[in-house]
């Protein structure tokens, strides 16, 4: 049994005054791409100046005007980066690198080497907060602390004196989540002031849940209350840095957005430290769900797939929200019957607003190819089979037939697993369209007996076919093509049959376009019913034809 004693709840912060609950996700905050120093100290093998300068210029493809380039001062390879990037001109005049620095004048002066000739510049200081790392790995007081913080605060001010380009301050008490709002409103407020602040130069104040340690709606009264407490509030750019350590990243980063956050730090498919940092495709494609513009370019996630797996060596998992190979699929036989009747729906009704089960979004939306939708295995029902007949090959299937081919295909899914639309469709042919044996239709006549002879039987055909390979011939008589072909093969082969339905559309458009046609035939003698299918670019012989494809199933002959 887990010993879940040794374990004991993290203390929440009593705030019944919050109002984010009441609130929604009206925009898109300021994104800031930690790709290429939390995503990349993660990696195993972490990205070459190369792929770093790969992933930089495709961040800002993606739109991204604010990027964490890394942590110059530790690193020759980050400080290599970083001067490429500077020396060769390849920053944008919008976009504003970001570097990380420890509160120690050695680092600070090293970052501020890194950044010289750089246009404009966000410089990140942190310190440790939280009540366990204060004890554990600082053995220090509060005070001691925030002296660590607003003595790093003076050396960057220091830095910037002499600095040609602009430098925005950003100020992070790391391990936020650990520490008492209370203590950290004073630690952030003693940096805010010491930078001296204000509505026309802010400072950004970052809020990390370096490691989730309770529930969404936690960290969310933590952030709306410094949001609520803070001194000068115009003067602070809220931002935030979700961890993933408990699977709800997503979920606080967008409650945090509630609760007052400007700006989210985040990484693509959420890749960084232990179980990784907030997903930002996922926050900005689900406000892309809620037709809010992201303000990201996100139309190409297959792109924006292949780049990163190479950069970082880290393969998407297939059930990945929104980029998965998989998460655009239903293998359920109840799903995929919803997701056609959704997709027919909007169809007929030409619907603006996209409205499909299952589908939060249309996945071209994002570059992602509509057919694979739905994938059949022994787990599918007609539906499913139903939605690739029409949308892979343009069959609609009668929905009493859909059952029935249904039962084929499950038998081979639950032989071999998954089964693909070619070969659901070579069962097709197989099962309805090749049925030729033994009797197999060859030619039609049909004459129009109006004004001939007085009866409702005004149709003659005259229908050449072959039984067991031999050719035979009738001429039959009915009050249409149909019944007539029907009442000439009972009385050539002796047997008595009855249309329960008929269904037939074209099969494409154009001059040069066929039709297909859907008999529902019962066998009178034992009350066994089939479907028989035809497919011609005339529609009475396809009509004959499913008319042979059914008896043919029936082994009537």
């Amino acid at each position: 049994m887990l010993n879940y004693k040794r374990y004991r709840r993290n203390p929440v912060i009593k705030f019944p005054e919050r109002e984010w609950p009441n609130k929604e996700i009206e925009k898109a905050p300021i994104w800031c791409s930690v790709d290429l120093r939390d995503g990349n100290q993660a990696l195993i093998d972490p990205m070459v100046v190369q792929e770093k300068i790969e992933m930089f210029q495709y961040l800002i493809e993606l739109g991204f005007k604010e990027i964490e380039i890394g942590f110059p001062a530790a690193s020759q390879i980050e400080f290599d980066f970083l001067r490429e990037l500077i020396d060769r001109k390849m920053i944008p005049d919008d976009v504003w690198v970001q570097v990380l620095t420890q509160c120690r004048e050695e680092l600070v002066d090293r970052t501020f080497e890194a950044i010289e000739g750089c246009k404009q510049a966000i410089v990140h200081i942190y310190n440790s907060t939280s009540v366990l790392q204060r004890d554990v790995v600082f053995n220090m007081n509060k005070e001691e602390i925030i002296n660590i913080a607003v003595r790093g605060t003076e050396m960057v001010k220091e830095k910037v004196k002499n600095f040609p380009g602009k430098i925005v301050l950003e100020y992070s008490p790391e391990s936020f989540t650990g520490t008492e709002v209370e203590y950290a409103l004073d630690i952030c407020t003693a940096v805010q002031e010491t930078w001296g602040a204000t509505k026309e130069n802010p400072i950004i104040i970052n809020l990390p849940s370096t490691v989730e340690m309770t529930t969404p709606n936690a960290y969310a009264d933590q952030i709306e209350w410094m949001n609520k407490h803070f001194k000068n509030r115009e003067s602070i750019i809220l931002s935030v840095h979700p961890h993933n350590d408990r699977g709800t990243g997503v979920a606080s980063t967008e409650l945090a957005i509630l609760a007052g956050a400007d700006r989210v730090e985040g990484t693509l498919f959420g890749n960084g430290e232990r179980t990784g940092n907030v997903d930002v495709l996922t926050v900005a494609y689900n406000m892309f769900s809620q037709g809010i513009n992201p303000e990201l370019n996100l139309e190409h996630i297959n792109e924006i797939i292949e780049i990163y797996e190479r950069c970082c060596k880290i393969p998407i998992h297939p059930r990945h929200p929104y980029a998965g190979k998989l998460v655009f699929t239903a293998f359920s036989g109840s799903h995929q019957d919803a997701i056609n009747k959704g997709v027919k729906a909007m169809q007929e009704r030409g619907q603006e607003h996209w409205a499909v089960p299952y589908l939060p979004i249309d996945p071209s939306d994002i570059g992602r190819e509509y057919e694979p939708i739905v994938r059949i295995n022994s787990q599918s029902g007609k539906g499913g089979v139903a939605f690739v007949m029409d949308s892979y090959f343009g069959f609609k299937l009668p929905k009493g037939m859909q059952k029935e081919f249904a039962n084929v295909i499950q038998k081979i899914s639950e032989t071999q697993g998954e089964v693909s639309p070619d070969q659901i469709m070579e069962e097709f042919r197989a099962s309805y369209l090749d049925k030729k044996e033994p009797i197999h239709f060859k030619k039609l006549r049909v004459d129009d007996l109006n004004g001939e002879i007085k009866s409702a039987f005004d149709t003659k055909v005259s229908v050449i076919y072959t039984n067991h390979g031999i050719e035979k011939s009738f001429e039959a008589i009915g009050n249409g093509p149909i019944d007539a072909v029907k009442r000439g093969l009972e009385q050539e082969l002796n047997i008595r049959i009855k249309i329960l339905d008929y269904e037939e559309h074209a099969l494409q458009s154009g001059s040069n376009s066929q039709a297909a046609a859907y008999i529902h035939l019962l066998n009178a003698e034992d009350g066994s019913v089939t479907y028989g299918v035809g497919v011609s670019s005339n529609i009475t012989r396809a009509s004959v034809r499913a008319i042979f494809s059914a008896l043919n199933r029936l082994n009537l002959c």
